[in-house]
Formats: structure tokens, sequence, C-alpha cells
């Protein structure tokens, strides 16, 4: 019998990438730029924008914030951080080592949510678009689109790596023992409190992404338990 094929899926922020660390040098350079006030408010109409959108945007709140200030002279400098911002710094260590041994047993493919514009930057600017051979995927909402993930990239077997349970769990719902669901324990979501508390745990449990580079294709594929 011929051995299954498989595809493995990893998330990007805060499972390749340190988007904590992205997220408090923004803040950072708000406060520099425009005040405490204005920092407070950009992330105001970001979270209000996430709420509406259900994903992140970073350029659309920024796009808002210039709505109510149009003649404010630090917008352009805030621009140039947030599309020159030295992604590839803050991909976490052994990243390209764990898709590279990935890629020898599996196809490796990036499944990301996000606006059209900055969270493909983030991927390309980082290196991970290259790392992958340009097998990126990115939706409004990732855990319902996997009927398009399948129909691109069909395989008997998934195994997908994300810091939020909460997509792992819709994930495993979706395709069962299909799947195996790897949780980096990396940002703020994978420690909230609350978070652990609410969601099952998934199959597999990694303090850092470098862990992957321990475990092989039996051992990840025998990990996948049914869906609950």
């Amino acid at each position: 019998m011929a051995d299954p094929t498989v595809v493995v899926l990893f998330d990007v922020d805060n499972t390749l990438m340190d988007n904590d660390r992205i997220t408090a040098d923004l803040t950072q350079h708000l406060d520099e730029e425009i005040g405490t006030k204005g920092e407070r408010q950009y992330w105001a109409i970001f979270e209000e924008l996430r709420e509406k959108l259900g994903y992140v945007d970073y350029l659309g709140a920024l796009q808002r914030y210039r709505q109510e200030y149009p003649r404010d002279p630090h917008l352009f400098a805030l621009s140039r951080f947030l599309l020159n911002y030295p992604f590839s710094e803050r991909v976490f260590p052994q990243v390209h080592d764990v898709i590279r041994q990935t890629a020898q047993w599996a196809q490796t493919v990036i499944l990301s949510d996000g606006d059209i514009v900055f969270q493909p930057r983030k991927v390309d600017r980082s290196g991970l678009f290259d790392a992958v051979e340009g097998h990126v995927l990115i939706y409004i909402h990732k855990e319902q689109e996997l009927d398009d993930v399948e129909q691109r990239y069909p395989a008997d077997h998934y195994v997908l790596i994300d810091d939020k349970l909460r997509i792992l769990t819709a994930v495993k719902a979706y395709w069962g023992a299909r799947v195996t669901t790897v949780f980096p324990r990396q940002g703020h979501y994978a420690n909230d409190p609350e978070v652990l508390r609410t969601f099952p745990a998934a199959d597999l449990t990694i303090d850092r992404i470098g862990e992957l580079l321990t475990l092989d294709r039996s051992a990840l594929l025998a990990a996948a338990k049914p869906r609950t």
C-alpha cells in the first residue's frame, strides 16, 4: 500500500513569526510619531475593524485614522514603517529548518488569514513565501475555507500548525482523524488562560516551533485523534 499523501499547513502570526514583537514595535513607533493618545486611537480603530471584518487590517486602520487627521504629517512615516518593516528579523528560530525538513516528506503550505495587501507583504518580505515555494493561501476566515484548501491541495492527511486553539478545534471538527493539529505555545493567544479553558487540547502541544525538528512523519500522523 502506498504511503498516504500529506500536506502540512503552517499558520504565520505567532507560529512562524513573532507577531507580538511586531505589534510592540508598532505601538512604540505610533507613540513616538503621534503620541500616546494617537496610538490608543489607532488601536481602537484597529479593534473596531477586526470586529467588523473578522481579520486584522493594519493598513486599513491607518487609512481610517487618516480620515480623522488628514493633514497629519506623521502618517507618511507610519506608512513607511509598516511597509518597510524588517519581517525577516521576526521569523522564529529554526523555522526555515522546520520547513525544509517537512518538505522532504510533505507538501508545505502557508495557511493564513488577514487582509490581501499587508499580510501577503509580510509573508513575502519575511522570506516565508520563498521557503514554501509560493504555496500560500490567505483567506478572511481560513477555518471556513477548508473545502477550498482540499481542492487546491488534495491529500490523504493534513497537519495543521497554529497558535490558536480556536482554529485548531474548528479544523479538527471538519477533518477529524484526517488532520493532526499541532499547538505551538507561542504568543499571547497560546498562553491565554481563558482560551486554554475554553477549547480542547490539540493532538500535539509544543513549546516552540523548532520542536517539530524532533518529530518525523510517522509521529505526526500517528498523533491524529478523531474529531471531538
